[in-house]
């Protein structure tokens, strides 16, 4: 069994949990491996195992049977970075706040390993969605997806911007709004539902077009089929706006278009029983929470 192990921020006190996770690695005789500027950070932890390293360009291949992640939600998007299309299974381990994607409490990290050999798990497959090779952006290079969305957003001004969009080249509308989200079932959980966007499945085959603060009460969150190509552009009173892919961001002339589509490869989710979507949902979003019952 070959493990990765990547976190951003890590306190000192959670530095016992990662040590537990390689405890039980050492039970079983896996070879591991920690990310590079992860490992610097845990040195002297580290000092008595042997393991490998990895960063975004090499260490990583298909053989790993799981990749760990530790930190919150914004940490599983860096960890899907690492991945890109290799295919490798992720766990979160929460160690932040709400944790939505990072599932397991780090309490229980040995379970990671444990109920994984147990075979109590299941693999779920995430769709993404990208840039189109016709954007000529060029500000992200290969990391031109996003595993929750994409956005557009205004930069510089407290103006609304006009965000003109087109499904398989038909006309849709222009949003006149602070944005729009372009956001994959996992994302729907996120900013898209701050922006009054539904929660969708992770399972299910599609997107969800969400305005950002629109100045029409007719603008509302919008599910598409996951295969209809989007294809937007924005104006405004400023000459540049915000594009942004998860927690990466690049400053974009106005005029620009922006060519969006379902990623040509998913993300394996690993989904234990013991932490299901749906438990999720009730426990860290509190779904249908009423003190009536």
């Amino acid at each position: 069994m070959k493990v990765a192990i990547y976190g951003k921020v890590i306190l000192e006190e959670d530095i016992p949990f990662v040590i537990q996770l390689i405890t039980e690695l050492q039970k079983i005789k896996a070879k591991f491996a920690v990310e590079k500027k992860f490992a610097k950070k845990i040195a002297t932890a580290l000092s008595v195992y042997e393991y490998s390293t990895f960063d975004k360009t090499s260490g990583l291949d298909k053989d790993f049977d799981m990749f760990v992640s530790f930190g919150g939600d914004g940490t599983m998007l860096r960890a899907v970075t690492y991945i890109k299309d290799l295919g490798i299974p992720i766990v979160g381990v929460n160690t932040g706040r709400l944790g939505f994607l990072s599932t397991f409490k780090k309490e229980d990290v040995s379970k990671v390993v444990t109920e994984f050999l147990k075979g109590h798990y299941s693999i779920e497959e995430r769709s993404l969605v990208a840039l189109s090779n016709e954007t000529e952006i060029g500000h992200f290079g290969d990391l031109n997806f996003a595993f929750n969305e994409i956005t557009v957003s205004r930069k510089d001004t407290t103006s609304m911007i006009t965000v003109e969009t087109f499904l398989d080249n038909e006309y849709l509308t222009s949003y006149w709004a602070d944005g729009l989200i372009l956001s994959t079932p996992t994302g729907s959980t996120g900013y898209s539902l701050s922006c009054g966007g539904p929660v969708i499945a992770p399972s299910a085959k599609a997107l969800v077009l969400t305005p950002i603060a629109p100045h029409n009460l007719n603008a509302r969150p919008f599910v598409i089929a996951d295969n209809t190509e989007i294809r937007i552009k924005v104006s405004g009173r400023e000459e540049n706006h915000l594009l942004s892919l998860d927690s990466r961001i690049a400053t974009i002339p106005n005029g620009t278009e922006i060519i969006i589509k379902k990623a040509d490869f998913t993300i394996n989710m690993i989904e234990y029983k013991a932490e299901s979507f749906l438990k999720t949902l009730r426990n860290k979003l509190l779904w249908g929470e009423d003190k009536r019952n």
